[in-house]
């Protein structure tokens, strides 16, 4: 019974402690980032040697599934692109297509019949109708707009010889508070998972959505799972292949941000879903790391490990709670951890954007973390349907770009 005891309490130590690293790794790494900006300069950026003389040819695959609205705003973001050399592939799984014209020979309509019903299956689909002298494969969801440089940025990455690379996203939209919500997070995220990771030399996480690959590379994924989470065993696989995965900064992917808490819960009961189901992959991931003592593997496998942010806030306010009552000396402990961690998210926030109301609405985030709480609670919804988060709000580029441009002033 002793061992028992002192196993428990060990184990328990543990968790505290990877609690505690996750707790205050956002005000580390916003720490780095001062020191670099002061050191290198505010205009910095990431040098990217050109080991390839050549530009090299996307393909975009636009996976659309009963729903053709967003197909023209993000064709016409496609089309005025600085880089000339990609081929867009509309994948529009059970959509009515009468409506869709492109007179440009860069754009090809796919309907597959019969119909697939599953995002991996779509970009299975436009692959085998690839052209083949294209260089990588780029994903997209069929709600977001491309910035006019998107595609340019990208090939300064694979000229580099990057095989892998994430774009960085911002919201199309922010005109309601769970949207500006929705933004901080997506602010933070990419800080924290890919700005930072890639400035210390580290693999950036992938998104769903943004992520461009070399073809044979992304041809030896073998997905056994068709109910999302591909970006789950994509990330797994290209992480212990690739030196690094590359996070291209200013290749921008305006990305539309959900507006209320309905839309929410029914978006965050999908992705926690998925989160907990290839958990797995972190697992192996970190035993990959441990065999090769490689620190970028081991740090990418225990990102992947932690739980949903939410969890890992609501389980260090418990711990503060608990010390109260138990010692005081944890009670210090975890009060100054979670200090740590509410310091370094108000500061990432208000480094990363200029928006007054954006930054007001940090003080929001409980209200958000309640509804994921309240998402976690459906979570077996999720592993019975998609689960397809709802979109409305149909623009175009210019308009995102001049409104940007408003806002600036």
């Amino acid at each position: 019974m002793h061992i028992l005891q002192q196993v428990l309490l060990w184990l328990f130590y543990l968790v505290q402690g990877l609690l505690a690293f996750y707790l205050v790794t956002p005000l580390f790494m916003l720490t780095v980032y001062w020191v670099r900006r002061m050191v290198l300069g505010k205009n910095y950026r990431h040098p990217l040697p050109v080991l390839h003389n050549r530009d090299f040819s996307f393909g975009l695959i636009i996976t659309a599934h009963q729903d053709t609205r967003f197909i023209d705003p993000l064709v016409d973001s496609i089309l005025r692109q600085t880089h000339p050399h990609f081929k867009a592939y509309v994948v529009a799984d059970d959509c009515d297509i009468s409506n869709l014209h492109f007179t440009d020979e860069r754009v090809q309509v796919l309907r597959p019949t019969p119909a697939l019903h599953a995002k991996i299956k779509s970009i299975q689909y436009a692959l085998d109708h690839f052209d083949p002298s294209l260089d990588a494969v780029i994903i997209l969801d069929v709600d977001s707009l491309l910035h006019p440089n998107f595609l340019a940025e990208l090939n300064r990455f694979f000229q580099a010889g990057y095989l892998a690379v994430q774009a960085n996203f911002k919201a199309k939209n922010t005109d309601t508070s769970f949207a500006k919500m929705d933004a901080i997070g997506d602010i933070f995220n990419f800080f924290l998972e890919r700005k930072m990771r890639m400035d210390i030399g580290f693999s950036a996480a992938i998104w769903g959505s943004g992520v461009a690959v070399h073809i044979p590379l992304y041809k030896e994924v073998e997905y056994k799972h068709f109910l999302g989470g591909f970006d789950k065993k994509l990330q797994a696989h290209l992480v212990q292949r690739v030196p690094q995965i590359g996070f291209a900064e200013h290749a921008i992917i305006y990305d539309e941000k959900i507006t209320d808490g309905k839309a929410l819960e029914k978006q965050r009961t999908r992705w926690i879903h998925a989160q907990f189901k290839y958990m797995k992959y972190g697992w192996e991931v970190l035993m990959t790391g441990l065999k090769r003592l490689n620190a970028n593997l081991i740090y990418f496998a225990l990102m992947l490990l932690r739980p949903p942010l939410f969890m890992v806030v609501g389980a260090g306010l418990l711990l503060t709670a608990i010390g109260a009552f138990v010692s005081w000396t944890m009670f210090f402990v975890w009060a100054s951890i979670m200090l740590v961690f509410f310091v370094g998210i108000a500061g990432i926030v208000a480094t990363h954007t200029s928006n007054s109301a954006m930054r007001r609405h940090v003080w929001m985030l409980p209200a958000f973390a309640f509804r994921q709480l309240l998402s976690l609670l459906k979570i077996k919804r999720a592993s019975k349907s998609f689960l397809k988060t709802e979109h409305t709000n149909v623009v175009y580029i210019e308009e995102v770009l001049a409104a940007e441009k408003q806002q600036a002033l």
